[in-house]
């Protein structure tokens, strides 16, 4: 291949000229700089799905600052923690490439590597979420508590009753898709169901938005360990979680409306 077809590494990115040995040179005007750093980005978001879910969330929470209202002060303590989440996953995305292009064969130390720059984002990532709880959950919890309140507390027959017609209505759902067995596979989750329904009525029993929560977060890691196992697939999970909610919640209201 003669120089002329040799492709250019440093193409798209500052100035492309010959310098030493056909390298290309850095950049030297400001504009040039700021390209280069913006590709950065756009690649890190192309080829990483942590770093656009990162953006998703960043966009969310925009969204959410924007109703709530925040104070100045408040708006600036998230603002640092999510930039500096996108900041490690950035340095993360670095690394990677750099471990890849120094080692592109697999060496315990290469894996070490990748694995502490991850542990950054994890740690990084940790903050930011309690920043938000810190923050957020002031304006959040209030309204949660109202909507809580508005459905009601569940009876203990309402409860047993709940739990009952989502244990059948999965089945009947499970005998129409024809998949999976009663407690393994099939449409959809029994295990989602269930433990979304639980958590449900724990959170209208509790009426405390913590627990509430703290209850929906073990609902997810039981969802969640039917994918891990890849007894279910993500839709089926949803779905299970999505009935479990709206039976148990169906049921609620209906005991509030007799009684």
């Amino acid at each position: 291949m003669s120089d002329a077809e040799m492709p250019d590494s440093g193409a798209g990115c500052g100035n492309p000229g010959a310098g030493r040995a056909g390298a290309p040179e850095k950049p030297t005007r400001f504009i040039d700089s700021v390209n280069c750093a913006i590709e950065g980005i756009l690649y890190a978001s192309r080829t990483q799905r942590h770093m656009r879910r990162h953006f998703l969330a960043a966009l969310v929470l925009l969204v959410a600052v924007l109703f709530l209202r925040v104070s100045a002060l408040e708006f600036t303590l998230l603002a640092i923690s999510v930039a500096f989440v996108l900041f490690a996953e950035l340095m993360n995305t670095s690394i990677e490439v750099v471990v890849d292009l120094v080692s592109p064969d697999y060496h315990p130390l290469a894996k070490i590597a990748k694995d502490v720059a991850a542990g950054g984002v994890l740690v990084a990532a940790i903050g930011a979420a309690v920043m938000g709880y810190l923050i957020l959950s002031q304006y959040i919890f209030p309204v949660y508590k109202e909507l809580l309140d508005m459905i009601g507390s569940p009876t203990e027959m309402g409860t047993v009753v709940a739990l009952l017609m989502v244990v059948i209505v999965v089945v009947i759902l499970k005998s129409i898709s024809g998949k999976g067995t009663p407690l393994e596979g099939g449409l959809p989750s029994g295990h989602a169901a269930v433990a979304f329904s639980i958590a449900t009525i724990v959170s209208l029993t509790t009426r405390d938005p913590l627990i509430s929560i703290l209850t929906i977060c073990l609902a997810v890691m039981v969802s969640h360990s039917r994918l891990l196992l890849r007894i279910h697939s993500p839709r089926e999970v949803v779905l299970g979680a999505l009935t479990g909610t709206a039976i148990t919640i169906a049921v609620m209201l209906l005991f509030r409306l007799l009684n």
